[in-house]
């Protein structure tokens, strides 16, 4: 029965891509629109392209390396599995590949959205919604395909004689995590490289083109305003599509290593093969219920932002509602100990990223009073609605941290029977919660991929001329898409702060195994007792690395892990504004010696700023992707297990917050932005919109590159922990 059951996760990843495959080919079908229309398409389409395959080849390099260290670990030293180069490999392909596919959709998609709106509200928001679903498919069904590839493949190469049976599937799940740091760094590298070109682009085209020239957004006489649209795509579209890639298959994997470890104490290789593949079968479902809620997405032409909103949620809540019932009739199907509330854990995860993400809607939206009271604050300049975005940011951490706290309380509690010191079914527990959180995500990230082509169709439309009317209509769908963008991005470090712990739980089963590769098969305590290491509980481990708040070594780790939130964010900003001030100089000198770009009678040099964010982006990017990889060898090289703990606690703590305020803050000083746009407090060209774009710009860097980027550096660090586990197992150098 179980063997049977899993074949549903490999069907379920084929019938995603298929599905993806029927929207895109639709896409095509769709008129382009007018010569115009198509020009700027095809502009927008060659710069993101371009950077792609620029970000690639560095991408590439880094690879390489890494490659070569874990061959050299799993071949000359032993102390790695030898499928964790190729694991690792195919990781880093295949989420480059799915942030590939679906930018390549959204680039066309935009000019299709524009010309849609000339009909109706609906068609565009139809066309916008279905490009994004592309990504969303895309992403669960190459997940699911390469994480069910893996287990068959290591599931018929290892041989089960050749250790106990029990510790087979561990062996199987912790050699898959290695697949989620492949996919873990080339989410970073997108996510920064991405974040640092958009929002260089963007803040150059506001300041010069907006605040300086006095011209409207996406004006085709700013030079800086095809870059910007290459950015909506490189940044948001192919940057989220490999950050949530990796999310995705980390919280799978963590919770499947998890499972195995689980029942590997009690022999139960029935039990343990059921707690495997669990969270597969989920995130299986989920696939198919996402499909159902993506077909029943529309809505009104008179529709208001809150109508608009509401449309999204119910294909988004459909799904949830779906996937709850599903969930615990496959728990039920497979009979695993616990089943009900194991069940409650994924009904606990789902209800966390729901509150995460009305809570990011609320403070975020201009449809609610916190924009609007910031908006307000741009009565009184740029500071005060700097001051105001930043207090907003801060308390809008309150209710997401509260609700991920309560999330792996209950999670635990429901998975462990209420019992605390079941330690390793709660931790399960909070493994499968993040899966229910992240099982909808073919929706969910379709919500979020529709922004960017939203925001390029309203680009589209103003400098193709499309009218008053398809203008507004283009407005409203771009007002959503900056809401569910937010939502998106609150969603995405919700759930990485629930796969982060799961993954740190793994991080000390990939210790055993660490052991044993050395050759170590006992613990010995300091008061003298013993425990086979095959037979080691997780508290026994904490035991005998003596992770507590009183070791030097944890604390050590936690400032270490703490800081690098803070740092990674300081390194990401000023990238940034480097690049930045670059696209600045570049737009004053176009407007200062190409004569006639603001009467319309030349077309700005738009090449050349592509290539300015471009360049930005490849030489910003790689400093702070490696400081993520190098920052826990480092640690676990100096402080040992112990320290790489502390490190990992304080990562993830430090980092949840800090990326919750950012993207929050960011999110509501656009929306700001829009409120006073929309004709409040003056409207556009009045000093209070002056000062929000000012705000605008100010948060862009926050929301689109170091708070999104952050959720990243926590799961790579822990996976990356995780991979070189081996040789922190020693207590290092102190």
């Amino acid at each position: 029965m179980t063997n049977a059951l899993f074949w549903l996760v490999p069907i379920s990843s084929v019938l995603a891509l298929l599905f993806a495959w029927y929207f895109y080919k639709q896409l095509m079908k769709t008129d382009e629109g007018t010569p115009q229309m198509k020009k700027i398409a095809l502009y927008v389409r060659r710069g993101a392209m371009s950077y792609l395959r620029q970000q690639y080849k560095v991408v590439g390099l880094v690879f390489l390396v890494l490659v070569i260290l874990f061959s050299i670990m799993a071949f000359g030293f032993g102390v790695q599995n030898k499928w964790v180069p190729v694991a690792f490999l195919t990781g880093g392909f295949f989420s480059g590949l799915s942030g590939y596919l679906g930018m390549k959709t959204a680039t066309y998609a935009s000019a299709r959205t524009a010309n849609a709106a000339r009909t109706s509200l609906n068609s565009g928001l139809r066309i916008a919604f279905r490009s994004g679903a592309v990504m969303g498919l895309v992403v669960v069904g190459l997940g699911l395909l390469d994480i069910s590839f893996w287990y068959l493949l290591l599931n018929a190469v290892i041989p089960a004689e050749a250790m106990n049976p029990a510790h087979k599937l561990c062996v199987i799940t912790t050699t898959m995590l290695t697949f989620g740091m492949g996919a873990s760094t080339q989410a970073l590298f997108a996510r920064v490289g991405g974040g640092i070109y958009t929002k260089a682009a963007d803040v150059g085209a506001d300041l010069v083109g907006k605040v300086e020239a006095g011209i409207p957004e996406d004006d085709p006489r700013n030079p800086a305003t095809i870059a910007d649209n290459v950015g909506d795509n490189v940044g948001d579209v192919a940057g989220m599509g490999a950050d949530l890639y990796e999310s995705y298959c980390g919280s799978i994997l963590a919770t499947s290593a998890l499972g195995a470890a689980a029942f590997m104490g009690a022999g139960e290789t029935d039990m343990q093969m059921k707690a495997v593949i669990a969270p597969m079968l989920i995130a299986a479902v989920g696939i198919l219920l996402s499909i159902i809620g993506i077909f029943s997405v529309r809505t009104r032409e008179d529709a208001k932002m809150k109508d608009l909103l509401r449309s999204l949620s119910f294909g988004t809540n459909l799904s949830s509602v779906l996937i709850v019932f599903a969930t615990f009739g496959i728990l039920w199907a497979l009979q695993l100990e616990n089943w009900a509330f194991i069940g409650g854990s994924v009904i606990v995860g789902l209800l966390v990223g729901i509150v995460i993400g009305r809570s990011t809607e609320y403070y975020t939206s201009q449809s609610y009073r916190p924009t609007q009271r910031l908006s307000e604050s741009g009565k009184t300049g740029p500071a005060t609605v700097i001051i105001s975005g930043i207090g907003l940011g801060m308390i809008s951490t309150a209710v997401p941290v509260i609700a991920v706290v309560a999330g792996i309380i209950l999670s635990y509690l429901f998975a462990s029977g209420f019992d605390l010191s079941n330690v390793t079914l709660g931790l399960y527990g909070i493994g499968i919660a993040a899966v229910g959180m992240l099982s909808t995500l073919g929706i969910t990230l379709a919500t979020d991929a529709y922004g960017p082509i939203a925001d390029n169709a309203g680009g589209n439309a103003e400098m193709s001329g499309l009218g008053e009317e398809v203008r507004k209509r283009t407005d409203a769908l771009d007002s959503l898409g900056n809401t569910t963008a937010a939502t998106g991005k609150g969603f995405a470090i919700g759930s990485a702060a629930l796969t982060g712990l799961a993954l740190l739980a793994s991080y000390m089963e990939e210790i055993r195994i660490g052991l044993t590769r050395i050759g170590e098969t006992v613990l010995e305590f300091a008061d003298g007792t013993s425990v086979l290491i095959s037979e080691a509980t997780f508290t026994d481990f904490m035991r005998y690395y003596d992770i507590t708040l009183m070791n030097p070594k944890v604390l050590s780790g936690m400032f270490i892990g703490s800081m690098m939130a803070f740092l990674f964010c300081g390194l990401t900003m000023n990238a940034v504004g480097r690049a930045a001030a670059h696209m600045v100089e570049e737009g004053r000198r176009q407007f200062r010696e190409i004569k006639g770009i603001l009467t319309g009678e030349s077309e700005p040099d738009y090449e050349r700023c592509v290539a300015i964010s471009t360049q930005g982006a490849q030489r910003e990017m790689v400093f702070p992707s490696l400081l993520a990889i190098i920052a826990p060898i480092a640690t676990g090289l100096i402080f040992g297990v112990s320290g790489v703990v502390g490190l990992l606690i304080g990562g993830l703590s430090a980092g949840f917050v800090l990326a919750i305020f950012m993207a929050n803050a960011g999110g509501a000083w656009d929306n700001a932005k829009k409120y006073v746009e929309e004709g409040n407090f003056g409207g556009k060209h009045s000093e209070v919109h002056k000062a929000t774009v000012v705000g605008d710009t100010v948060g862009d860097p926050f929301k689109d590159t170091s708070g999104p980027s952050i959720n990243i550096l926590i799961k790579l660090m822990t996976v990356v922990s995780t991979v070189f586990a081996a040789i922190f197992t020693a207590n290092g150098l102190f």
